[in-house]
């Protein structure tokens, strides 16, 4: 007797961001702000993390609302239904609870049905995570068309007394949809973990976000340029073609240093690089796709750039691809 065989299906030969979007709460919290409640100042916060000022959500303001606006931007952008959508990711590592995911409520609100929808935890490196993954659905022929958001409220788990974390840490989302494509548009993700420092980063009595400030900025600025790099190699390019660099909004002073350390390498000196932190804060898995919102809307980067994106985080996850900008 023949045994059957099984079916595969046929995907995309290749992938591409097709739009983009992303919100921020409109609360705005000023260094001078938390200067109030705590032992800090504007200078010091500007000089430490380059950070001028961040949005904080209202207490009814939700991960999985920011979520849906960021979601339902990206389809409005990209000029697609809610109906031609099967999948929806949500990268986060602050959902007050796990059950029910993020992902399933935020499709049914935007008007996706029956989608295949999950939550995805990388923390910071979140967004890139899910992109790969949002990339290689489409190639596999597992979905057609997949929304990727990247979500956080960081309030809700940062100790507002702890000037280590208050300081540094917003809410936000951003979302890029991603669909096939005949010519590559994301690259392949350089992506991998060291594990041996999870505890630099982890939630202190299960409720605040704790972090070895130390030892998580010698790590960023010293590992994450060669993650960078591994990525534009595996998308067959030169440091020299990428014109723009978003990392993760960790730090402005690690930005600086992995861009330093790339143009070392060959990076252009005219390539533009992410300061959306300055006004932002750090907002983990949303970072990367608002910069990227944020950067298109000023114009200083444009429809067919290419741009290489690195994130990092808890973990200690990282990741990176270099994509073409819609």
């Amino acid at each position: 007797m023949t045994r059957p065989t099984l079916s595969l299906a046929q995907g995309a030969k290749a992938s591409r961001v097709l739009g983009v979007g992303s919100t921020q709460p409109d609360r705005v919290v000023t260094n001078d702000e938390l200067s109030q409640y705590m032992d800090t100042s504007d200078q010091w916060i500007r000089d430490r993390v380059g950070i001028i000022e961040r949005r904080f959500a209202a207490e009814d303001e939700r991960l999985v609302d920011m979520a849906v606006t960021a979601g339902a931007k990206a389809l409005a952008d990209a000029g697609v239904a809610p109906s031609e959508v099967d999948t929806v990711i949500v990268p986060n590592c602050t959902l007050p609870a796990p059950i029910p995911n993020a992902a399933a409520q935020v499709a049914d609100r935007i008007g996706i049905k029956a989608a295949g929808a999950f939550d995805l935890n990388a923390a910071c490196a979140g967004f890139c995570y899910g992109l790969g993954v949002a990339s290689d659905l489409i190639r596999a022929g597992s979905a057609k068309k997949v929304l990727v958001i990247g979500a956080e409220k960081l309030t809700d788990v940062v100790d507002p007394t702890d000037r280590s974390t208050a300081i540094i840490f917003a809410d936000g989302a951003g979302a890029a949809l991603v669909g096939p494509s005949d010519e590559p548009g994301i690259g392949p993700v350089a992506w991998g973990s060291a594990g041996d420092m999870v505890d630099v980063i982890y939630m202190r009595d299960n409720r605040y976000l704790h972090q070895e400030g130390q030892p998580v900025f010698r790590w960023a600025t010293t590992q994450i340029a060669p993650v960078a790099k591994r990525a534009v190699d595996l998308a067959g390019l030169q440091l020299s073609d990428i014109d723009v660099l978003i990392p993760h909004q960790a730090n402005l002073r690690i930005v600086e240093a992995i861009a330093k350390r790339l143009r070392a390498q060959g990076a252009r000196d005219d390539m533009v690089v992410a300061d959306d932190i300055r006004y932002s804060g750090n907002t983990s898995s949303a970072s990367i796709p608002m910069a990227l919102d944020h950067m298109r809307a000023a114009g200083t980067v444009k429809p067919g750039d290419i741009v290489l994106t690195v994130g990092f985080g808890a973990g200690l996850s990282y990741a990176g691809q270099v994509l073409i900008c819609p």
